[in-house]
């Protein structure tokens, strides 16, 4: 018989040459460039993919690529990072050791921090050699390694990473979703492999005989159709030394059937246990299983070794092929399979593996009212929650199905549920879960732990009015236990904060806050400060929010964004600079997406238009990324604003159909009020002032606590609209909202200077308009005041003082340039002319959109560090962002400068005068 070493290695390459010259070219490439690439190969089970992966991967070593291979496992694809984990561990030199990807998913709480941790290792590696990241059969990675594989190759674009993965034709399967989130930038090609020829199959037998191969024998391959595995299985049933022999049946099951008859009964059961575990299996838990001592079973091991089906990796037992674990699994009866998971994830767990190891088989062999089951179940979606959200969903809700209606246990098991889905950004879902659990009429008790829990939902949904009204539902009733009930309140709290009366909801949240204190219930408390620093936010008082913030971010650190937000507000930008590099070493313990929209903030206060824009970009990428948009309408409307005042209209328009449509997904009141300004802004650009005009007095009529919040830095802007228009009226109204909010922040130069600016534009008044431009000279936001000194020097110049005017102006005019925003600079140019200024050309000219001079400073900062050779790493700790910052620069950077790779990029660098090359 032909055993499992029979076969020559390169067999399964016959009638590949094709196809492994295209790998070839790609390695080749990857190697020659320094930039990344992608390969998939496509084929059904036995064509030859993992011989084909194997041979690139041989050849991608022997070029000096530092080589990570491994293979997903069907039972193992729920594992978190369980896929992924195969490539990076394994190799002559791992990309990381054991215990450095150990602390990787014990230590950190999302999904993004952890993808970025892994590409600098893999960055790092590829400063030194090329690397290859392969992963065979693709079609059963985990949720978390397909998550991190979508991200990755385009994050690693720009080094010489080449990714091959290989796995069943889907259309709507993981290695579709990878290669469409790599194509955009990143050489990708498809291998698909189909059926061989009749003469490469000739060939392939020629090989494993070692004879010439007769009629019958060619008979017999007829049957496999082209694929060489199941070509080799048949092959393996035939004695060498009497091909004339009865034919192997020339299906793959019944082939092996044949090859299993021969084995012991007991071997047979074996090979049945190690079936049931999966592809790959421990000998003890094959044992255990069994129900005998793994000494008891060694020759049955042995015996199934020399059969061919089972190899040893050294750590555990291997079916040669998937599909002849398959062949083996389906002889098992149905019902026993069943049986046999489930006993099989009780062996798991008692034998020390984790909760979601057992999952697998409890997800096959649990049964309706298995609590065990269940509580495996609960365990391991806690466990996933932090890096697979959507899992823990999907575990939680077959959880709830395995949950009899008539047992208490079931809103136990529900209320997990419910925050699991909300965890995943599936609120509607987690929604409609609470409401079926609340029509079988729990308890009071019950009732209220399930309303508090969809607090969460409702809040997401925008459903604020719902929120309030189950929240006093829920307290109205009664029955609730204290930290339940603290936690309505602050529910309730916070969905008054969305109300016009705040004082009502300032007294709601204070009452809900000292419940909380009282109890000492966390979750209560973090609920209570969130509503209360809601409340005042839409207040407008700054001080008052900040304290909340602050005191919010001691009890849960994720929470540091919103901090460093109300410092801004408090034009505290020094501290809030402080906290964003704070930030910056310890980005596993925080929000990414919202640490990205407080950087946003700070960039665009402090005029930083370029690094404000990329900021927001990125934020978005990341909100994306894990499917929870909650700033991208706010996000895409500042993005609009200094598109315009750059002077690009086009991407302004862009940018404002993004948040229309954005603004579908999420209609709060907030957005709503954003878009709306936004669309003012355009029409008055349009020259439409009267629509302008009617928008702004919608949104001064629709959302009065929104207004400070969206008018804050703005409100000049709408009262010129509204004077344009000839609606002193609406001038007045925004005046006087503008002097309200400064007298409620007497300490913030922006409010105070604001309110001053507002006023002399509303009543055409010059000393208000003087002092207005002298209270912000003390604020940090040159913006803001750029626009003071231009409302100044026009009025200046209405007066007919012209020295002044021009001295004013001229202010306004460096201001707006030195931030980018050449168009407001331009559309001063005519009043300087007033004023007897002539307009310089280099004050309004705008950047090349290719080339050197295309690209931002930021832009160039970045692309000096990497071409001295810096990592995304070691480039943002240098420059004190993040390293999602740094890809962002450096993927517009390579977009400007047309280049592929970090060398390419180098060269350009080292291409410039020595005087650009070093400035810092």
């Amino acid at each position: 018989m032909v055993g499992s070493g029979g076969l020559l290695t390169r067999s399964g390459l016959r009638g590949r040459e094709a196809e492994l010259e295209e790998l070839h070219a790609l390695i080749a490439s990857v190697a020659r460039t320094g930039s990344g690439g992608l390969a998939l190969i496509q084929g059904e089970p036995g064509i030859g993919k993992t011989t084909l992966l194997a041979e690139a991967a041989t050849t991608a070593r022997t070029a000096g690529f530092s080589v990570g291979l491994g293979k997903a496992d069907e039972l193992h694809r729920i594992v978190p990072l369980s896929s992924l984990a195969a490539c990076v561990l394994h190799g002559d030199q791992p990309l990381l050791s054991g215990d450095a990807f150990a602390d990787l998913t014990r230590n950190q709480d999302q999904r993004i921090w952890l993808v970025e941790r892994l590409a600098e290792a893999i960055e790092a590696r590829a400063c030194g050699v090329p690397v290859l990241i392969a992963l065979d059969d693709v079609q059963w990675a985990d949720p978390l390694s397909r998550f991190a594989l979508k991200q990755l190759p385009a994050r690693l674009r720009t080094s010489p990473v080449l990714w091959m993965l290989a796995g069943r034709p889907d259309l709507a399967g993981p290695a579709e979703e990878i290669v469409a989130a790599a194509a955009d930038g990143l050489p990708t090609v498809t291998v698909p492999l189909g059926p061989l020829s009749g003469a490469a199959i000739r060939q392939l037998a020629g090989d494993a005989l070692g004879a010439a191969v007769d009629e019958r024998v060619r008979h017999l391959l007829d049957g496999a159709g082209g694929n060489p595995f199941l070509a080799v299985e048949m092959l393996a049933g035939l004695d060498s030394t009497d091909v004339s022999g009865d034919l192997v049946p020339s299906t793959l099951v019944v082939g092996v059937r044949s090859r299993l008859a021969s084995l012991r009964p007991s071997t047979l059961r074996f090979l049945q246990m190690g079936a049931v575990l999966g592809r790959r299996f421990g000998f003890s838990d094959a044992a255990a299983l069994y129900g005998r001592p793994p000494a008891k079973l060694i020759s049955e091991l042995e015996e199934a070794m020399r059969s061919g089906l089972l190899d040893d990796d050294g750590d555990q037992l291997v079916f040669r092929h998937d599909l002849l674990r398959q062949a083996v699994y389906v002889d098992v009866p149905p019902s026993a399979r069943k049986a046999l998971h489930r006993e099989a994830a009780g062996h798991l767990v008692a034998a020390g593996h984790q909760p979601i190891d057992a999952v697998p088989h409890i997800l096959r062999g649990a049964l309706p009212g298995d609590e065990e089951a269940v509580a495996l179940l609960r365990r391991a979606a806690e466990d996933v929650l932090p890096v697979t959200p959507g899992l823990a969903a999907d575990l939680m809700t077959r959880a709830l199905e395995l949950v009899p209606s008539a047992r208490p246990l079931k809103f136990e098991v529900g209320e997990q549920a419910i925050l699991c889905l909300t965890r995943a950004g599936r609120s509607r879902e987690a929604l409609s879960t609470g409401d079926r659990l609340l029509a079988c009429r729990p308890s009071l008790e019950v009732f209220s732990q399930l309303q508090a829990a969809l607090g969460g939902t409702l809040w997401n949904l925008d459903l604020a009015d719902e929120l309030r009204r189950r929240a006093e539902s829920a307290l109205t009733v009664g029955g609730a236990v204290p930290e339940t009930a603290a936690r309505l309140a602050a529910l309730r709290a916070l969905a008054m904060s969305r109300g016009h009366d705040l004082a009502a909801a300032r007294e709601a949240g204070e009452t809900a806050l000292r419940a909380a204190t009282a109890i000492g219930d966390r979750e209560a408390h973090v609920l209570a400060l969130s509503g209360l620093g809601e409340i005042a936010q839409n207040a407008g008082e700054n001080a008052v929010a900040l304290e909340h913030f602050a005191a919010l971010r001691t009890i849960d650190s994720a929470f540091l964004p919103e901090e460093i937000v109300a410092h801004l507000h408090m034009d505290d930008f020094a501290v809030g600079g402080r906290l964003l590099r704070q930030a910056a070493d310890n980005a596993g313990t925080t929000r990414q997406a919202m640490l990205l929209w407080a950087q946003g903030q700070h960039d665009l206060g402090l005029g930083r238009l370029d690094d404000a824009d990329a900021g927001f970009v990125t934020m978005e990428r990341l909100e994306d990324d894990v499917q929870v948009p909650v700033q991208q309408v706010n996000a895409r409307v500042i993005r609009s604003r200094i598109a315009l005042l750059r002077g690009d209209r086009e991407a302004a328009r862009e940018h404002l159909a993004a948040a229309q449509e954005r603004l579908a997904v999420k209609p709060n009141p907030g957005n709503t009020a954003a878009v709306r300004f936004l669309e003012a802004v355009h029409a008055e650009a349009d020259g439409d002032i009267g629509l302008a005009v009617e928008t702004i007095r919608q949104v001064q009529q629709e959302g009065p606590f929104m207004r400070w919040r969206l008018l804050r830095d703005w409100v000049d802007s709408a009262i010129r609209m509204a004077l344009r228009g000839a609606d002193h009226a609406l001038a007045e109204d925004l005046a006087a909202q503008a002097e309200a909010h400064a007298a409620r922040n007497p300490t913030v130069p922006t409010a105070t200077g604001i309110a001053a600016q507002a006023l002399g534009l509303a009543r055409n008044d010059l000393a208000l308009l003087e002092h207005s431009a002298a209270l912000l000279k003390a604020g940090p936001r040159p913006l803001v005041r750029a626009a003071a000194y231009a409302d100044l020097g026009q009025a200046l110049l209405a007066a007919g003082r012209k020295p002044q005017a021009a001295a004013a102006l001229t202010r306004a005019r460096a201001m707006f340039a030195e931030s980018g925003a050449h168009a407001a600079a331009a559309r001063l140019r005519s009043d300087l002319a007033g004023a007897g200024v002539r307009s310089g050309r280099a004050v309004t000219k705008q950047r090349p959109v290719q080339g050197w001079g295309a690209l931002t400073a930021s832009e160039k900062k970045v692309a000096r560090l990497i071409a001295e050779g810096h990592t995304n790493r070691s480039a943002a700790d240098l420059l004190v962002v993040s390293p999602h910052t740094v890809n962002t620069h450096l993927t517009s950077a390579f977009r400007k400068l047309a280049v592929n790779s970090r060398v390419q990029l180098a060269n350009v660098v080292m291409a410039m005068p020595d005087t650009e090359r070093t400035r810092g």
